[in-house]
């Protein structure tokens, strides 16, 4: 009998916290051995409650189809004393005494940054998060994030596009996608990197759970960038798991009426590092870079498409607004970017609002 089926009955005792698993681990060595010691020693360390729990050990139903779980898709349970437990996060206070993995951490994933931000992400800021994660992937820095929507799910994503390792920490059990459209992400995660939970299996994505996962999407990178926030925002709360772990913060400056900017402006102001492009942050940390020649959009495009394509961002701009701002009627307008829009440069938005196409 392989551990999984001791740790999983560990994990599954509901008033067993993380502290007293530690401490239990700690003087026992090992799940196995809690389990066979004598309910006497175990009481001194837990209380009888939860020592009748440890020692009622028996594989069920319920365990069997977890154990089975873990091996269908093919994760692991790793305890902090294993080789496979990452282990610059034990340098972190409050670190999980038992993790579930998919996929692998490798030892040059010590090398990572994490890059966050609000779900509600504008088009600027989704851009922003893969274009930093490329980079980082690029100089073979490993990104870590939350899977979550908007910030870093583009921040998964521009990792894989370019070849790069990635870490994602959830805020359930690793059998459950959440959210659930990220379930081929997911999957990509695991096969370019891993997926990391400290909850046990069947765990929902209970809100409270990710306050508390955020200290390990802290602890697993050596640095943290923050793209966009609101003014109450998760992003705050892994900031300050950071800053307690002594890592550098940096944030990305943005418009001052806009309120997925307002948490990091206040983080700027607080002293976080400003930054405004990857290399910035890679320089700051000392880490080498290398820059891919590129062949810019506007090689492929005419001058009339050149001119519209200039005018474009990454910030939506509604069609009236963009012949105001051109100086040409909305009617050539549009055929043109309608041809841009064919060509995969542009994107149309409701509204008839477009926006440049970051991901052609």
């Amino acid at each position: 009998m392989n551990e999984a089926f001791e740790l999983l009955h560990l994990l599954s005792i509901e008033k067993l916290t993380e502290t007293k698993l530690y401490n239990l681990l700690e003087e026992f060595g090992s799940a196995k051995k809690i389990i066979s010691a004598p309910h006497k020693k175990i009481r001194a360390y837990v209380g009888s409650e939860i020592a009748r729990s440890i020692t009622s050990f028996a594989i069920d139903d319920v365990l069997s189809r977890k154990d089975e779980l873990v091996r269908e898709m093919s994760a692991s349970i790793v305890p902090y004393y294993e080789e496979e437990y990452p282990a610059w996060l034990k340098n972190i206070a409050h670190f999980p005494p038992v993790i579930f993995i998919r996929g692998n951490v490798l030892p040059e994933d010590e090398t990572s940054i994490a890059v966050i931000g609000t779900r509600g992400a504008t088009v600027y800021g989704k851009e922003i998060a893969r274009s930093f994660a490329a980079a980082f992937a690029e100089a073979d820095v490993t990104v870590v994030s939350g899977m979550a929507r908007g910030i870093d799910t583009e921040a998964h994503v521009g990792a894989i596009q370019n070849k790069g390792r990635t870490i994602a920490v959830l805020g359930c059990g690793i059998d459950i996608c959440y959210p659930p459209e990220n379930r081929k992400l997911m999957a990509q995660i695991a096969h370019s990197g891993a997926v990391i939970s400290e909850f046990n299996l069947g765990t929902p994505p209970f809100a409270q759970n990710f306050p508390k996962r955020n200290r390990i999407v802290s602890g697993l990178a050596k640095a943290l960038v923050a793209i966009e926030a609101k003014e109450k925002s998760g992003v705050l709360n892994t900031v300050k798991w950071a800053l307690d772990q002594n890592k550098d913060v940096f944030a990305i400056p943005g418009n001052i009426y806009a309120k997925t900017s307002y948490g990091t402006n206040r983080l700027i102001k607080d002293g976080a590092i400003p930054v405004t492009s990857a290399n910035d942050v890679l320089d700051y940390m000392g880490m080498q870079y290398v820059k891919k020649e590129k062949e810019t959009e506007e090689v492929l495009l005419d001058e009339t498409e050149r001119v519209v394509w200039q005018a474009l961002s990454f910030e939506p701009i509604y069609l009236d607004a963009l012949a105001d701002k051109i100086g040409q009627p909305t009617s050539s307008i549009l055929n043109i970017l309608l041809r841009l829009e064919i060509k995969g440069h542009v994107k149309q938005l409701p509204g008839m609002s477009f926006v440049k196409n970051f991901e052609k």
